[in-house]
């Protein structure tokens, strides 16, 4: 029997892959930054069985992918010290050639407002940075705000050079972080702004750490809808996060706790469950470096704010975590948005710098309580962190109470002793437990030798 033509072209259209353009992720881009002496990932979408060739500048080898039938393919290349530009070639169907490529250190950015605020916000240190800040060392890729019900594989943003103009929009905390890394560390720098104002830290969590969490389902229940904001797990997750993986992080920076205080006692679980989380994701040990949120009103509840910080206090034990401590920059209570986020984005890279790149000599620890003795009718209060030695400023060391065994806590006399402070009250002649800043608006004035301020503790717990 004979076959007419037709019905044989249709059959070897059928057994033979068609060539077709091969297509990156938006992370994958001109300007972007590739994390240096690493084994990063490339990846994309072709025609089935199709082949893709991958050239880099800095290296004579050559690296080639096969797309599944699922249409997606992936290599692993490797990449050189901290240099460039470089150019990285991809041929199959059609040609792709990603120019200006640099070779540094890259880390996300994300949170909520604090760590989303920029220019935009008429933020005066970004607004006055903002001259200065060409530099052809650092690049932005800001991730637009979206959510979806399952994770995604794609989005909608661009890598792009920092000039004054591009500052203006980025994030001010990640722009500053990023600065003084890349003065440090000479090597080029890539931020990767996904952040969220108002966001709770249940949208940025993969659905499935909520989900088999009795606890942490009910907290997630009491999450208020807002216009504004997700408040459904995952969502900000599956869409601002999941299309960024596999790209080699060198870490994440952090600053968001403001949403979740009235589900404070569960923050701890919820925080360190989405750090696992992205590192199950991304397969790789990721640091995480975040921020204490600051002293606030909220309402008519003295002390869910407290609560929420000794709930991040209690999360940065976790592995490879690190917080910094900003209750010595606020001049405002009633505003959620503190003004100085310059020094807040430069203590985060000194704690980067220190525990991820090894720079020493570094003071980028607050002092944290350790433990305390009842010296008749005094409490001594050890710390960790203390170099040289604790200083108050303005006046004897400010918010310390005491309580006796009727748990009435009173406002209390310290006294700097060396790297202790040693707490009394002439109406607790036999004290039980010590509390230090610990309400929503506290700004004590007791800080190391070094400037960093004391954390807030409480010994009642």
């Amino acid at each position: 029997m004979k076959l007419r033509l037709p019905l044989i072209l249709a059959l070897g259209c059928l057994l033979t892959p068609l060539s077709a353009a091969v297509r990156l992720p938006a992370i994958l881009g001109s300007h972007m930054v590739l994390q240096q002496r690493s084994s990063v990932t490339l990846w994309g979408w072709a025609a089935p069985a199709e082949n893709v060739k991958i050239s880099v500048s800095w290296s004579t080898n050559v690296y080639q992918a096969t797309a599944s039938n699922g249409a997606r393919w992936s290599t692993q290349i490797s990449t050189p010290e901290a240099g460039g530009p470089h150019t990285i070639r991809l041929t199959a169907g059609n040609e792709i050639v990603l120019e200006d490529v640099f070779i540094g250190e890259v880390w996300v950015c994300s949170g909520q407002s604090n760590m989303e605020w920029s220019g935009d916000q008429k933020l005066n240190q970004s607004i006055e940075e903002s001259p200065r800040a060409t530099n052809s060392l650092i690049r932005f890729f800001h991730v637009p705000k979206s959510t979806a019900n399952a994770p995604q594989d794609q989005l909608t943003a661009r890598w792009v050079v920092c000039t004054p103009e591009e500052m203006l929009h980025f994030s001010a905390v990640g722009y500053f972080f990023g600065k003084h890394l890349q003065e440090r560390l000479g090597a080029p720098i890539g931020l990767i702004n996904s952040s969220w104002g108002g966001t709770p830290a249940e949208v940025w969590t993969p659905r499935e750490i909520v989900a088999a969490d009795p606890e942490l389902r009910a907290a997630s229940a009491e999450i208020k809808p807002a216009a504004w904001w997700p408040d459904q797990p995952s969502v900000a997750y599956n869409a601002m996060i999941h299309p960024l993986i596999p790209f080699r992080l060198a870490g994440v920076i952090w600053y968001q706790g403001e949403s979740n205080v009235s589900t404070h006692g569960t923050y701890r679980k919820l925080f360190t469950g989405m750090i696992n989380g992205w590192r199950q994701a991304w397969n790789a040990e990721l640091p995480f470096y975040f921020v204490q949120i600051a002293p606030f009103t909220y309402g008519d509840d003295h002390l869910r704010g407290a609560l929420l910080r000794e709930a991040q206090t209690q999360a940065s034990s976790h592995p490879q975590t690190g917080m910094v401590v900003i209750s010595d920059l606020v001049d405002n209570v009633k505003d959620i948005h503190p003004q100085q986020k310059r020094e807040v984005g430069e203590r985060l890279a000194r704690y980067a710098l220190a525990e991820t790149y090894g720079v020493t000599g570094l003071h980028y620890r607050s002092p944290q309580y350790r433990s305390h003795q009842v010296e008749g009718g005094k409490v001594r209060i050890q710390f960790d962190y203390v170099p040289t030695g604790l200083v108050a400023k303005g006046g004897p060391p400010s918010d310390f109470t005491l309580a006796g065994a009727d748990g009435k806590f009173v406002p209390a006399v310290a006294v700097i002793e060396g790297s202790t402070i040693v707490v009394s009250s002439p109406s607790v002649p036999d004290p039980v437990g010590v509390r230090f800043g610990f309400n929503n608006t506290a700004i004590p004035n007791l800080f190391s030798a070094e400037g960093l301020p004391v954390n807030l503790f409480r010994t009642d717990l």
